[in-house]
């Protein structure tokens, strides 16, 4: 089974993302929750980029 890098980082950002964005529909501690959402994002966009950069080697 192939993992490729970068994806785990893009599927745990996007779970971040998505956990963040659930606490600040709630409205628990919009501060946090808008940290988490920033967090999460920043996985998302490096992993993207381990992926785009790596595409060519699997």
């Amino acid at each position: 089974m192939k993992i490729y890098e970068g994806l785990i980082p893009t599927v745990l950002g996007t779970a971040v993302t998505a956990t963040g964005t659930m606490m600040k529909r709630r409205n628990i501690q919009p501060i946090v929750s808008a940290g988490i959402i920033g967090f999460g994002l920043a996985h998302v966009v490096l992993g993207a980029i381990d992926l785009i950069e790596h595409r060519d080697e699997h």
